[in-house]
């Protein structure tokens, strides 16, 4: 049990929701423009987690030198970004406990705070798209502060907007980036199991525990 708690940061991606199909349309799209063959869906999942500059470098490093690749950069950019603006939540879906979750930790009065490395352009339509965005009071999207996880920048943000010491804050998410910034912000920090990170296991990162979902998170959290 984490005592003492009074707000919670939650991830989005391979968090609240399954957006690897999103990701997989969209990425491929833009390759069809660049004259390049469709990479899998997990393949693209792996490169998932540190921000859409990353993902695009990762996408392009498959057929393209670096120097190469910096030279596609921008384009593929533009057209990744096009590409996912337009179907952005399309193929995505909830992952089980989510509204539960959220709903029961609003219910024991915790402050909640949307923190994801996704572009926040991305980020508000999709909330919207799938009705989360009434559960936050702040959302941060990877653009939205001169640095993102694992830095724990967004974290103390946040911290900072609600007035509170980080120890009294736990982020939720699915890779070591939350873990990573959560342990350098000092808030705690729980993982859920079935997300992305990075094509790793989470049980090799540093939290104070995996939960099953967003539920399990909420049971798992005191304000006393």
């Amino acid at each position: 049990m984490l005592t003492k708690i009074k707000a919670a940061i939650i991830d989005l991606d391979g968090t609240m929701l399954d957006t690897a199909a999103d990701f997989h349309v969209a990425v491929n799209r833009m390759r069809a423009d660049l004259g390049l063959s469709p990479l899998a869906q997990q393949t693209i999942v792996n490169f998932v987690g540190k921000g859409t500059e990353n993902l695009i470098r990762r996408v392009l490093a498959v057929d393209y030198a670096e120097d190469e690749a910096q030279q596609y950069f921008e384009q593929a950019l533009a057209a990744y970004t096009e590409h996912y603006l337009q179907i952005n939540g399309d193929f995505s879906a909830l992952y089980p406990g989510v509204l539960e979750g959220l709903q029961a930790m609003k219910d024991k009065g915790l402050r909640l705070a949307c923190v994801t490395n996704k572009p926040i352009a991305f980020t508000l339509p999709l909330l919207e798209k799938k009705g989360l965005r009434s559960f936050f009071e702040v959302v941060y999207g990877g653009d939205s502060l001169p640095k993102k996880k694992p830095d724990p920048m967004p974290l103390l943000q946040v911290c900072s907007d609600f007035g509170l010491a980080p120890a009294q804050v736990v982020a939720i998410g699915d890779s070591s980036n939350d873990a990573q910034a959560a342990r350098a912000a000092g808030c705690r920090v729980l993982n859920v199991p079935y997300g992305y990170n990075h094509g790793e296991s989470i049980h090799d990162v540093d939290s104070d525990g995996i939960v099953q979902t967003l539920f399990e998170a909420a049971q798992q959290i005191s304000v006393q």
